[in-house]
Parts: structure tokens; C-alpha cells; sequence
């Protein structure tokens, strides 16, 4: 998985704009800004441009509409191989430099989050917290699995009044050779 990519995805806006193109395989700016009418058109644009600079989506078609033409994108890459490849060749290289560019997007949510004028760190749901667990493999990817089916109602949400744009991180460690 390259940098850009990472980088791109540690944005909440952008990753969910990313997220809508996977699903849909193909999207207008004029489609995704009716998913996300709390995009500032200006941030949508100048979103899409960079994504397209760096090589995270590309035009598949170009649509005439109205003596003007819309352009049609689609991902300029495919997550399953960025993954699998790293999966493949065991790369722990790239897995850390991954797992560190994920952290650094984090930590520029709650830099940005913290420098605000004011925060209201209970009203405004945010925070963190670790849970160690002894778990087998299979034990670990059930409990995963059981946590995606509680967060897919809310992956669903669109905008609208009193919603705002979050992202829930789960991270689960490498093991440790402990015993207890």
C-alpha cells in the first residue's frame, strides 16, 4: 500500500469519499456530492483533484450533460491486491510503515480536534481505550466480525443534522508471547 494512498485514507472526508466510489465502482462529482451535501463543493473538487494527481481514482468515462461534461471515476487501485500483496511476500516492512502512516492519520484527528477554541470531550463522543484479550485466531476474527455487523447501520449513515463525520479505529496488536 503506498504512502499517498494511506494518506489519502487517514482523512475522514476523503476516505469516505474513497469508500463511496469502492461501493458504487463508478461516481460523478455530482453523485458523491448528493451523498455528501455537507461537502463544501470547492472541498469536494479540490479532493477529487488531488486523488486524481496522486493516482487514488481515475476517470473511466466522461458524460456529456448539459453542454458540459461530467467526468466518471473509479479507484485507481485495488485494495484486495495492496493487501494481499502484503500479505503474500510477508513484507513486515511495509506492514509497519502501513501501521505507522494509519497512527499518524489518527493522531492528526485528535491534533487538529485539540487545537479547536473549545472541545467537549464527553459531549462530543470522542476518546479511546484498550481491552487485552487472550483469543485464538478463529476467537479474534469472530469477535471482529460481530463488531462490523454492530457498526454497519452507522457505516450506512448519511449526513444530516446532529451527525457528524467520525471514524471508529480498531486496531488489534500483533501477539505477544505472554503467559498468564
Amino acid at each position: 500500500m503506498n504512502n499517498k494512498l494511506i494518506a489519502h485514507l487517514s482523512d475522514p472526508v476523503k476516505a469516505k469519499l474513497i469508500m463511496e466510489i469502492h461501493e458504487q465502482e463508478r461516481a460523478t462529482t455530482g453523485q458523491l456530492a448528493s451523498v455528501f451535501s455537507q461537502i463544501p463543493q470547492a472541498t469536494l473538487y479540490r479532493h477529487m483533484k488531488k486523488m486524481l494527481s496522486d493516482g487514488i481514482i481515475k476517470i473511466v468515462d466522461e458524460v456529456p450533460v448539459r453542454g458540459t461534461v461530467e467526468k466518471v471515476y473509479a479507484l485507481g487501485f485495488d485494495f484486495n491486491e495492496n493487501n494481499k500483496t502484503i500479505m503474500e511476500t510477508n513484507d513486515g516492512e511495509a506492514y509497519f510503515q502501513m501501521a505507522a502512516l494509519y497512527m499518524l492519520g489518527i493522531l492528526g484527528e485528535f491534533k487538529e480536534y485539540a487545537e479547536q477554541e473549545s472541545v467537549d470531550l464527553s459531549g462530543d463522543g470522542t476518546g479511546f481505550s484498550h481491552v487485552p484479550v487472550y483469543a485464538t485466531t478463529d476467537e479474534l476474527v469472530e469477535a471482529l466480525e460481530q463488531i462490523r455487523e454492530v457498526l454497519q447501520p452507522l457505516m450506512s449513515n448519511s449526513y444530516e443534522e446532529g451527525r457528524k463525520l467520525r471514524n471508529l479505529c480498531i486496531i488489534t496488536t500483533p501477539p505477544k508471547n505472554v503467559k498468564e
